[in-house]
């Protein structure tokens, strides 16, 4: 495997998630300092939201993004609780950050109801990801 090109890759795709998270955040209205991605294994990416589920009033609700499943809402919790899906984008993996803004909307009106299913994107690589999101890399 070629390093140098796996490390430029890694680079870019750093860069334009980045960006993403932070369009995303902006289009929904929250600042960047609530977002947060990180590439590991798996790339991924959260924006805490203001708003509860009235399931859980007391807990916090988050929008996160992975490369395999896309975009969930979840309500917060601890590191050793399963998650709690409330709805997810299900039609793609990177929608444009005010599709994703309207799924929010949406979802915290009660329209967007939890997948049944465990929705998984075909895996994309990792230099295929990144120049699908270079157009985020300056944001």
């Amino acid at each position: 495997m070629d390093t140098d090109s796996s490390h430029d890759s890694t680079v870019a795709l750093a860069r334009g998630l980045g960006g993403y998270i932070r369009a995303v955040a902006a289009a929904i209205g929250l600042p960047a300092e609530g977002t947060s991605f990180e590439i590991s294994d798996t790339a991924t990416g959260y924006l805490g939201l203001a708003a509860r589920w009235s399931a859980h009033p007391d807990r916090d609700l988050m929008l996160n993004w992975s490369e395999r499943r896309g975009w969930r809402i979840a309500v917060e919790t601890a590191p050793n609780e399963p998650q709690q899906v409330i709805a997810q984008f299900v039609d793609e993996l990177l929608p444009a950050p005010a599709e994703v803004a309207a799924f929010v909307a949406n979802a915290l009106r009660g329209a967007e109801q939890g997948s049944q299913a465990v929705v998984n994107f075909h895996l994309v690589d990792r230099q295929t990801l990144a120049h699908r999101l270079e157009k985020y890399a300056g944001s």
